[in-house]
């Protein structure tokens, strides 16, 4: 009786660390089908909105970016200058200003405002007092996201872009191409290499460095070009590729193991069947509590 028990309380620490081990491949997976689902329904919102209000929605970012070339504080806005801000290119009513492509490392990434914690956690976020994605002489948008997080990938893989790479912001409908010329590592508190130059359209992504660490910033900054060839049908939301093959297998395993511990209970009788079966309900939650945290992240 006692190898019964023995036997199933290995299989339940079995399940519980292939639990820990497959939670940033499946966390990585769901975040990667809610990207799919907000860039989908952002592009229906758009499909759906007249010509002339997407431009008009265009050129109210336009003249919000023309009064930061004067504003000194515009990386610290009031709360005036703040509410004017997330009213501008906001389509869907959710935030998400479009959403970035970068074919180099296969990612597609909704970009919402501000950079708070809460967006940076599902998407990439829009620095609030950089340049509103829309382009033009005299801008500089700034792209902000995590790296290294077990949920989802986002900018964990841009310390991968070199030189001449290029990457592509989709706003209302237009896509902007830029390419990589500057790859920085600079202080948390260092704004400089941020700011706009006069007569260069230029966007930077943004994220955390070293790897793990956090304790600096990286910088990889591209100039705006045109008659770029772009081709989206090999770029997936998130950067994430997860064989469903493998996903299934993985599932179908824990399935059959949970099986073959409720066969084995079953044979048990008295005091030793009651501890097995709580034993059962405490790994199951243990299983249930990590998995919910793949859910609530996305």
């Amino acid at each position: 009786m006692r190898k019964h028990i023995s036997t199933i309380i290995a299989i339940l620490v079995f399940i519980t660390g292939l639990s820990l081990l497959l939670y940033p491949t499946v966390s990585n997976y769901w975040n990667s089908k809610h990207q799919t689902a907000v860039v989908a329904n952002y592009t229906d919102t758009l499909a759906k909105m007249d010509d002339k209000d997407k431009q008009a929605a265009i050129d109210s970012a336009i003249s919000y970016n023309s009064g930061l070339v004067s504003n000194s504080g515009r990386f610290t806005p009031d709360d005036s200058e703040l509410s004017l801000y997330k009213s501008l290119l906001n389509a869907d009513g959710t935030g998400m200003m479009g959403y970035i492509t970068i074919p180099e490392i296969r990612c597609k990434l909704a970009i919402y405002h501000s950079v708070d914690d809460s967006v940076l956690q599902v998407g990439v976020g829009h620095l609030e007092g950089s340049s509103l994605p829309v382009g033009g002489s005299s801008t500089h948008c700034v792209i902000s996201g995590h790296r290294g997080l077990p949920s989802a990938r986002l900018f964990t893989d841009i310390d991968r872009l070199e030189k001449g790479d290029l990457f592509y912001l989709h706003v209302y409908g237009k896509v902007l191409a830029y390419e990589v010329d500057k790859i920085s590592v600079v202080e948390p508190e260092d704004y400089g290499p941020l700011e706009i130059e006069e007569g260069k359209d230029l966007c930077t992504l943004l994220t955390c460095t070293p790897y793990g660490i956090n304790t600096q910033r990286l910088m990889v900054r591209g100039h705006r070009v045109v008659d770029s060839l772009y081709d989206e049908s090999n770029i997936t939301s998130d950067a994430a590729r997860v064989d469903t093959l493998v996903v299934a297998s993985c599932v179908g395993v824990v399935f059959l193991l949970v099986g073959f511990i409720v066969s084995k209970i079953w044979r048990l009788r008295g005091r030793e069947k009651k501890f097995v079966v709580y034993c059962v309900y405490f790994f199951l939650f243990l299983y249930v509590l990590l998995f919910s945290q793949v859910i609530i992240r996305v």
